[in-house]
């Protein structure tokens, strides 16, 4: 059988079932009462302690970091003068990083230096983001089974906070500023914001757009990665079933919910990856640019 043949069977089998649903539910429904898509996102504390209180987000930092130390040491310690395919991988992913992020925007030996942190952050955010698309018994709406309690199963993302990636973005601007103090001085370094024959008052002016455009970084760096993983878990829950329930349209949910399989499947394979990559890079481009003497 063609390929064309069975994708004309599937969405003839899909169309048939649509109808037998509308048919059988109808199309308009009773609108839902006091469901909001954004309570998937609240953090309920499960142990307080204080500044320290533990809740799903903690959760998911955990697993990211065990993941990433797990990674590190199950490589180092299965490395082989003939690699198999999962090494083979591994050094595509370690080569890419050397070479063409960590190698690229600084010398051989900032770079020996720096690559352990910008490939560890890479790592941990990749993790962050794709443990944050596999569901999980996080949720604070519970199930009943013979009697037992069981959280029910839902998409969460460490990423999708906003002080995760905050955090994670002030301690680059910690590293590269530190990094620039050290190669040129406190004075050398505030001088090197300027563009060298700039003089007079516009020097000046200047300066404060480059103390602003660094301070911006750390917009540039959190927000980029919190919006990405948020909207597309906020899309993949419309798409799976919250727009059907909102609206009340029951037969509305088997119409998306290929698009959010789709949606799903494209944020997993591309966009987890994708913003880990853009985060390393810009990393390595802020520490380089923080100890090079060109502008």
């Amino acid at each position: 059988m063609s390929t064309r043949r069975k994708v004309a069977i599937g969405f003839g089998i899909y169309i048939a079932v649509t109808i037998a649903i509308i048919a059988a539910v109808g199309w308009k429904g009773p609108k839902a009462k006091g469901y909001t898509p954004q309570t998937e996102f609240k953090l309920h504390t499960w142990v307080n302690l204080g500044i320290f209180s533990i809740n799903k987000a903690v959760l998911y930092l955990f697993i990211a970091a065990i993941l990433t130390c797990a990674t590190m040491i199950y490589v180092a310690r299965r490395m082989k003068q003939r690699p198999n395919r999962v090494q083979t991988a591994v050094e595509f992913v370690f080569q890419g990083l050397q070479n063409n992020v960590v190698g690229a925007n600084m010398d051989r030996r900032m770079a020996a230096k720096w690559f352990p942190f910008i490939a560890t952050l890479a790592l941990f955010i990749f993790y962050s983001n794709l443990i944050g698309y596999i569901p999980l018994p996080t949720s604070t709406e519970t199930f009943n089974v013979f009697g037992l309690h069981i959280p029910a199963f839902s998409l969460y993302a460490a990423t999708a906070n906003l002080s995760i990636p905050l955090v994670l973005a002030i301690v680059v601007f910690v590293s590269y500023t530190s990094e620039g103090i050290r190669a040129k001085g406190p004075i050398g370094y505030l001088k090197g914001l300027i563009p060298a024959g700039v003089h007079g008052p516009m020097a000046g002016f200047i300066f404060v757009l480059e103390v602003l455009s660094n301070v911006m970084r750390l917009i540039s760096l959190s927000v980029r990665l919190f919006a990405n993983i948020l909207a597309g878990h906020l899309i993949i829950l419309f798409m799976a079933g919250a727009l059907a329930v909102i609206l009340g349209v029951a037969a509305l949910g088997w119409i998306t919910l290929p698009f959010g399989v789709a949606l799903f499947a494209f944020e997993v394979g591309l966009v987890a990856a994708l913003q880990a990559f853009i985060f390393a890079t810009l990393t390595a481009i802020y520490l380089g640019g923080a100890v090079s003497h060109d502008h």
